[in-house]
């Protein structure tokens, strides 16, 4: 009997249309023989639509007619029940899902919110868990974690909130120069693909560049800007126990940093033509070198501090480490995990010798692994708290602790 699989993409992000060409190429690489996959797109306002027609790229042009080609769906107890007039439809469900495969970008859904709602239907899932997948969206607290429970150099940071900029812009300022100095960039503290990125040059840059970051984010990140600088990337495959590196990627961006264009729109084909082109969209589209052109002490350098990061931060299942190479001097830093890599990193492990589908089954392997795990754990033990509750939530007669 074949395993049910649900692929999860979409979502209320700013990066949902990557998303769905991340999940749609994992979609089509599932092996068939061995699995039963189901397509589950996540539209921006959290509806859950299935069928035919969501597993085809070629019908995400027309978004309105898509939907209307499909199922909204709800998800009880495991099972996949159908949607009609605002009511699930609970005579027969459509499918009970053995296992998820998420493959969603961004804040409201990779940051362990999608996690945490399969953690409560009880779904195993492939990838990051709850924490791991929180503390990766989150740029500060994973160099945080980082610093504190790996050795592995990154370039110092201040991070900020909207409200402390708004309510004291000079004081903001004035910590990103004398901490970081200029150029520095700023980011969204929890987004992904390069969304909301800007360089400050100058002094007179600066206020621009957060409040261009601050569209997308009430939290942001500055950093010191590496002017003469080469981006190496890595993907890891494992989880606390075991974990392997890919080989390793050189992006090849047309600016100073790696935008947004240079991810999803300069690669040639868009994965329009329909369910047997959809891997070549998305980023693994993106012009790049792999195996990156670096000696091999410096590769497998990257490939070490790679693995040292997915294992320091809790990762599972299979993660991108994005490196920064200053050319001035020299020196390698960690830049950011993502827990869900575009395209799921494919292309790194073909390099290796490792197939699509098969990267998928171990995958899916792992997440059957965790579950089996945490089966053997207590999460409840009787007591008899309730029984000796008399009073009420107030008052002279409230109960609990006095």
């Amino acid at each position: 009997m074949k395993i049910t699989v649900a692929v999860f993409f979409g979502g209320k992000s700013t990066e949902h249309e990557v998303s769905v060409i991340t999940g749609l190429q994992a979609f089509a690489a599932i092996d068939r023989d061995k699995y039963a996959p189901i397509p589950l797109y996540i539209t921006k306002d959290n509806t859950l639509y299935t069928g035919d027609a969501a597993g085809d790229i070629a019908e995400y042009s027309d978004i309105s007619g898509l939907l209307n080609k499909s199922k909204a769906v709800t998800i009880i107890d495991r099972k996949l029940y159908e949607v009609t007039a605002k009511k699930a439809d609970l005579r027969k469900p459509l499918a009970s899902i053995d296992i998820a495969l998420p493959c969603v970008h961004g804040t409201n859904v990779e940051d362990g919110a999608l996690q945490g709602f399969l953690e409560m239907q009880g779904i195993p899932y492939a990838g990051c868990d709850v924490l791991s997948s929180a503390v990766g969206m989150d740029k500060a607290v994973q160099k945080a974690v980082l610093r504190q429970f790996a050795d592995i150099p990154m370039l110092d940071c201040v991070a900020f909130t909207a409200k402390q900029y708004i309510e004291n812009k000079g004081a903001v300022l004035g910590e990103v120069t004398d901490k970081i100095g200029l150029p520095a960039i700023l980011k969204p503290m929890n987004l992904g693909s390069s969304i909301g990125i800007k360089i400050a040059k100058t002094q007179s840059d600066l206020p621009d560049a957060i409040e261009h970051a601050l569209l997308f984010a009430d939290r942001i990140i500055a950093e010191r800007a590496v002017t003469n600088l080469r981006e190496i990337n890595c993907s890891v495959l494992g989880d606390k126990d075991s974990a392997q590196a890919s080989e390793c990627e050189e992006p090849l961006g047309s600016g100073e940093i790696l935008d947004f264009n240079d991810k999803y729109k300069s690669g040639g084909k868009s994965g329009r033509g329909g369910k047997s082109s959809a891997k070549s969209g998305g980023m693994a589209s993106l012009k790049r070198k792999i195996p990156a052109d670096i000696s091999p002490e410096r590769r497998e350098e990257i490939r070490a501090m790679a693995v040292k990061a997915f294992k320091a931060l809790g990762c599972a299942g299979v993660a991108r480490i994005d490196f920064l190479i200053d050319c001035d001097s020299d020196s390698v830093y960690f830049n950011e995990i993502n827990t869900i890599p575009g395209s799921m990193s494919f292309y790194l492990w073909e390099a290796v010798g490792m197939s699509y589908p098969k990267l998928l089954d171990k995958l899916f392997t792992l997440a059957l692994k965790r579950e089996r795990e945490k089966q053997n754990l207590t999460f409840s033990f009787e007591s008899n708290i309730l029984s000796a509750f008399k009073g009420g939530f107030g008052g002279s007669k409230s109960g609990g602790k006095s």
